[in-house]
């Protein structure tokens, strides 16, 4: 019996023995995990027992409060929430937003800029920082001491009334104190006789810490003072951080009234050491502020130095000629700068794409640029465009040529230039061409790198000895997309109300009723802030008649009907005869009867008016700033689309069931301001021919008229079913083209009419 336990004790470890690791490591990682449990929970109980002070936290570890929250030095890094309560005994008070959302998060803008200037400096001086640098920075102010004084065109600027150089200085900190203290992290201080790298300012600040107090500049000693002490040179501007500022500002009475000082910057400094205890520093953070001090007769253009080249502020600028040049000068050596990088990292690509399976191969052009775009289909190959120095070969409305002008002209001209300026450049000096012909050019835009050219050019090619050759040479060039920037637009709101005008024909009679159907089901059920006004457009026939048979009776009873079942609606209605409904003469009936300040949905009785719309309606049209003329989605001809199938419902298919009119400027939204203002433009400039305003309508009244942006964009929300209009052939030919365009556009897409002319010829054929 014992050797058969024993023979089987060995076969179960026999087949143990692979699993013998496993087992090992799973009882050995518990055994240590049980362990570090254990002395965890033992360390806790021994800093929640011990007596005495806590122990100091590690070296570049955050300050913390007693009860172990962040410390006051870190509030703006760590979250907190903030927890709601209401006093029940006090009446409940609607919470207002803030308009925008970093407002109500507690974000600040980078940097704001102060320039001091004087009476003397302020025309000359002033307007050239103004002309140079002030468009690069996000917010600069001009102070000066000076009493109801003219403001240069495009400057922002505040008088204190008072040119002492020290009430100045106090003035200036406390008004940026005041407005601005709260908004901004840097403040940066110079004078209008600095020239300052407005981005190298901008990069500084972006590497510098805004939880410390910053005193930086061009350290100086004071005459007779402390030796340790320093003050920022004013000629050279001096850096302040957000928190000094607001330790500074409670003590500037005082500075202001024992502090006795000639110059206004010594005495700022004085202040801040005297109160704060901070010196003016010229390296912080790793960061270094750099100047130059410029010498009497110096040519920037031959300043070569590299101390001057890394400065940031250049101190003293005598007259606006001098800062003009220094503009130029530094633009220069920031040009050849991103030059220099940009051939830097083409080499670096080189050499990496070298390394990539796809070798040498894969390296595009030019380095740098994505590569064109592949088409899938046919469908989406880019056509390219064709074009002389005359005359372009696709046009916008459609023709097959027509006269190149404009910024057209403007970049194809920019194009053989720089075609013939970069073969210059790269065959000089054996041979230097000159343009005799652009025999073809072609370009196209790809939206993945840019505006493409191809270009054919009749060249005349000069030798050293003064030989000269013509030959063709084609060349390609790639004019690539810069950087996206973010426009800066107007605040607006949902909240706005949207006045409609519907203006009604008798050949719309038929229509109205679905219109007003769906604009009580869409506006007025959901209680939206949107108002309705009714233009009657009657024909002189149907004017005369109007007491023995209204042709619009329908449509009043309709509106009595919707304001007995919405009683605070009213819908008002405004009565007209012409025989030529323009569109421009009924809008100046409708404006005359409403508020400047009302914002215009011009419709069409084909529309089917939605939430969704009117609140684009709202956000893309900005009171003195843009209008909005969308782009309505029309849908085809039933009949022709399904041929007594089922209507599609998916999206997909909706979408593929019509098409978006371009040809259709009917709709339009636009405050009534502006319409006044682009109006009164029009009618000095016609004077009193009224014919004219037949052949336009509101878009062109706003294209011509107004510097306003004309924003035209497709609208999805915006659908129309199918109908055939009746074109109006009294008013103008353009505006009679496009309703026929419109029109036979509308029918259904390629597709449709070719299975349509397939089936009528199998039809016919049997």
């Amino acid at each position: 019996p014992a050797v058969a336990a024993a023979m089987r004790l060995g076969a179960a470890l026999s087949a143990l023995r692979p699993a013998l690791p496993l087992l090992l490591g799973l009882s050995l990682g518990c055994s240590l995990s049980l362990l570090r449990a254990s002395w965890s929970h033992g360390v806790a109980e021994e800093r929640c027992l011990a007596p005495g002070p806590p122990a100091p936290p590690a070296r570049g570890a955050p300050p913390e409060a007693a009860d172990g929250r962040p410390g006051p030095g870190h509030e703006d890094f760590r979250p907190r929430i903030v927890p709601y309560y209401r006093d029940p005994n006090k009446p409940y008070k609607k919470v207002l937003r803030t308009r925008y959302i970093q407002t109500e998060l507690g974000f600040h803008e980078r940097l704001f800029v102060a320039v001091l200037t004087s009476k003397a400096t302020l025309n000359t001086l002033a307007v050239a920082v103004n002309k140079t640098v002030a468009h690069h920075f996000p917010r600069l102010l001009y102070f000066t001491g000076l009493r109801s004084a003219k403001v240069p065109h495009g400057m922002v600027l505040v008088a204190h009334g008072d040119e002492r150089p020290i009430w100045l200085m106090y003035e200036t900190m406390n008004y940026i104190h005041q407005h601005f203290g709260s908004d901004y992290d840097w403040f940066y201080i110079m004078q209008d006789d600095t020239y300052a790298q407005a981005e190298q300012v901008k990069a500084l600040v972006t590497h510098l810490s805004i939880n410390q107090d910053v005193y930086l500049g061009r350290a100086e000693e004071f005459i007779g003072g402390d030796e340790q002490a320093r003050y920022c040179h004013g000629g050279f501007g001096y850096l302040l951080s957000r928190s000094l500022l607001l330790k500074l500002h409670p003590h500037l009475d005082s500075c202001r009234n024992e502090i006795l000082s000639v110059r206004p910057d010594e005495w700022l400094g004085r202040c801040i050491i005297d109160f704060l205890g901070i010196t003016c520093v010229s390296q912080l953070q790793g960061q270094h502020y750099h100047t130059y001090e410029l010498a009497k007769n110096t040519e920037p253009e031959k300043e070569e130095e590299e101390e001057f080249q890394a400065a940031l502020a250049v101190h003293p600028v005598s007259d606006m000629t001098l800062m003009y040049r220094l503009h130029k000068q530094f633009s220069r050596i920031q040009l050849d700068r991103v030059y220099q990088e940009i051939q830097d990292l083409q080499m670096q690509i080189r050499n990496l794409t070298a390394l990539t399976p796809a070798g040498e191969a894969g390296v595009t052009w030019p380095v740098g640029i994505n590569a064109p775009f592949l088409p899938k289909s046919r469908f989406e190959v880019i056509s390219w465009d064709y074009f002389t120095e005359q005359h372009l070969f696709s046009c916008p409305d459609g023709s097959p040529k027509c006269e190149l002008s404009g910024a057209s002209k403007a970049d194809v001209s920019e194009i053989i230039e720089s075609a013939v300026e970069q073969l210059n450049r790269l065959y000089q000096p054996l041979l230097r061409f000159s343009k005799r012909q652009l025999l073809n050019g072609y370009r196209r835009f790809d939206p993945t790198r840019g505006m493409e050219y191809t270009l054919d050019l009749l060249l005349e090619a000069a030798t050293q000895k003064g030989h000269s050759h013509v030959l063709a040479k084609r060349v390609s060039l790639v004019r690539p997309l810069s950087k996206v920037e973010i426009i800066p637009m107007p605040y607006v709101t949902e909240a706005t109300r949207v006045q409609l005008v519907l203006p009604l024909t008798v050949q719309d009679l038929d229509f109205v009723a679905n219109f007003l159907d769906m604009f009580a089901m869409n506006t007025l059920d959901t209680h939206d802030n949107a108002l309705l006004t009714l233009l009657f457009i009657y024909h002189p026939y149907d004017a005369q008649r109007v007491g023995q048979v209204d042709v619009f009776a329908g449509v009043k009873a309709m509106v009595g009907e919707l304001e007995k079942r919405y009683a605070e609606v009213k819908i008002p209605w405004i009565s007209v005869k012409t025989e030529v409904p323009s569109q421009v003469k009924l809008m100046d009936i409708v404006s005359k009867k409403h508020p400047v300040d009302t914002l215009f949905f011009l419709a069409s009785v084909w529309t089917e008016i939605n939430m969704e719309f009117l609140n684009r309606c709202r956000m893309n049209t900005i009171s003195n700033w843009q209008v909005f003329f969308p782009v309505h989605f029309q849908e085809f001809n039933p009949s022709l689309v399904y041929r007594g199938e089922q209507t599609a419902s998916s999206n997909t298919d909706f979408l593929r069931d019509g098409h978006f009119d371009r040809h259709s400027f009917a709709e339009a939204c636009f405050y009534n301001s502006d319409y006044m203002t682009a109006r009164t433009k029009l009618a000095a400039d016609i004077l009193d021919r009224d014919e004219v305003l037949e052949s336009m309508e509101v878009f062109d009244v706003f294209l011509h008229y107004s510097g306003l942006h004309l924003f035209r964009a497709v609208e999805p929300g915006l659908v129309q079913k199918y109908t055939l209009r009746s074109c109006n052939p009294r008013l103008s030919e353009e505006l009679y083209h496009r309703c026929v365009l419109s029109n036979l556009e509308g029918l259904a897409s390629r597709s449709h009419l070719a299975m349509a002319l397939f089936e009528q010829e199998q039809a016919n054929s049997t």
